[in-house]
């Protein structure tokens, strides 16, 4: 592993960062874009809750048609330089995908002539699709390729851009539309993928001996599933008890709330991605612990800007973008990003397992978390409706912070400093500020003032980081 000079260890961090960010803001812009179109041209909030319920359904059952592999090959690939090991892991990656996907196949089958569920091949074609492009990818980035990764991100996002709006806007094709969008999509990105790296060709036999490479990927890689399945329980299961307690009217609402509450998730996958990368490589290095304590406490004064940003001046322009049939859903944004904010930090806990190779160690933490999320969203959904399926998250993702945050001391320390504590206030302020702030001009004086306040608190070397980041981005941008 390398133990790089920090300064040197913090301008690749940086410039990951902002390779990832590129990547994933310019794909989720896009993404993001749609919500409005689909809400204006989708006029019933039952059949974007339907649609909703399928791809969270979709997400369940990715973990199993993958096995997990998007961790496990990048985790395998990125600690070696041996194009032959290279070959062993890529053949093994693909010729499970590709057993996977004929045991689909019959299933999908099994289905459609069994049961009445609509959308079904639809659905069947959008989970082969997903799981090919999220593995697939992430093979792409073990073999060093980031730029690639990203861009198939973008390429994907921008597909599901322009093929909406052919199909949903001017064929009103309706949740079919995003559909057939959202697999051509992604299968756009799967081509470009292989034109640029020609995995297929270097790598792929069905002749090579996989050997203990396989076994030693699928050690890693199956302990993640059941811990999959406990964060589809922890993620998703809301959904299932606002259809099941509120109906799917409710659950369209909720889910377009939830469609923006992905601009804080996607800011932390940015983090995620860049941290992953370093973290493992720099796991092993004398001042590891500094170094993390650092990326932790600055992480979160970063998530606090973002929130803040993100919610007071989407709540200002909600009822411009948004069709008015969803405009409950803004009641819901800020404690849904809190929910996004506490979950982000507890995803960082995550590279200890994945450093030490530790990844069994994941399931008890997230197991405790799921039992937490379905108790709680059964009481309180049925009681409080859409405010206790937040309340819910809010709550599931401060249990497994906590328990994560002691775990954690078997692999690294972290020391938590004192300026942290005002982004944490500015937080928790901001959620009373949100609900009772109508006036633009009010929304922003407060944003301007708690993103002014948490940026004060941060340290002059992170002040420094952050300067650096934006002077190479805008460098890059210029190229």
């Amino acid at each position: 592993m390398s133990t790089a000079r920090p300064q040197e260890r913090s301008s690749k961090f940086l410039n990951d960062l902002g390779i990832y960010a590129i990547g994933n803001l310019g794909s989720k812009i896009i993404t993001f874009a749609m919500v409005p179109l689909y809400t204006f041209f989708i006029k019933d909030t039952s059949d974007f809750g339907y649609y909703d319920l399928c791809l969270t359904a979709i997400f369940l059952i990715i973990p199993f048609t993958t096995l997990q592999l998007r961790d496990g090959a990048f985790r395998f690939l990125l600690e070696t330089k041996d194009k032959d090991c290279h070959s062993k892991i890529i053949s093994f990656v693909y010729r499970t995908l590709l057993t996977n996907l004929v045991v689909c196949v019959i299933a999908t089958v099994m289905l459609a002539m069994f049961t009445s569920i609509n959308y079904v091949w639809y659905c069947f074609a959008l989970l082969i699709a997903m799981s090919f492009l999220e593995v697939i990818s992430q093979v792409a980035r073990g073999l060093g390729n980031n730029k690639v990764f990203v861009t198939s991100g973008i390429i994907s996002s921008l597909g599901i851009g322009v093929f909406s709006i052919i199909l949903v806007a001017f064929f009103k094709m309706g949740v079919a539309g995003i559909f057939i969008a959202n697999i051509l999509a992604r299968l756009v990105a799967l081509i470009y993928i292989e034109m640029r790296m020609k995995i297929l060709a270097n790598y792929f036999s069905f002749n090579i001996t996989i050997g203990q490479v396989g076994r030693d990927i699928l050690k890693y890689s199956l302990p993640l599933l059941p811990g999959s399945l406990c964060w589809w329980l922890t993620g998703s299961s809301d959904r299932w008890f606002i259809n099941h307690f509120l109906g799917l009217d409710i659950n369209g609402v909720y889910a377009v709330a939830f469609r923006f509450n992905g601009i804080v998730l996607t800011i932390a996958t940015i983090f995620y991605q860049a941290w992953q990368e370093t973290a493992i490589l720099q796991y092993n290095s004398p001042d590891r612990d500094k170094f993390f304590s650092k990326m932790f406490n600055t992480y979160i004064g970063a998530l606090t800007i973002l929130l803040t940003l993100y919610s007071f001046m989407l709540k200002a322009l909600y009822p411009i973008i948004v069709d008015a049939n969803y405009q409950e859903s803004a009641n819901y944004l800020y404690l849904m990003g809190i929910s996004a904010v506490i979950f982000a930090l507890s995803a960082f806990f995550d590279m200890g397992y994945q450093c030490a190779k530790d990844t069994p160690r994941t399931l008890p933490a997230i197991t405790l978390a799921a039992v937490v999320n379905l108790v709680l969203n059964y009481f309180l959904v049925n009681h409080i409706g859409v405010y206790g399926a937040i309340a819910t998250s809010i709550i599931t993702y401060l249990v497994l912070f906590f328990y994560r945050l002691h775990d954690m001391k078997r692999y690294f320390k972290l020391s938590f400093y004192s300026p942290t504590t005002i982004a944490i206030t500015v937080l928790v302020i901001g959620a009373v500020a949100y609900q009772y702030i109508d006036a633009w001009w009010l929304l922003l004086v407060y944003m301007i003032a708690a993103c002014a306040v948490t940026l004060l608190s941060f340290t002059e070397e992170t002040r420094q980081d952050f300067k650096e980041l934006i002077s190479k981005k805008l460098g890059l941008l210029r190229q």
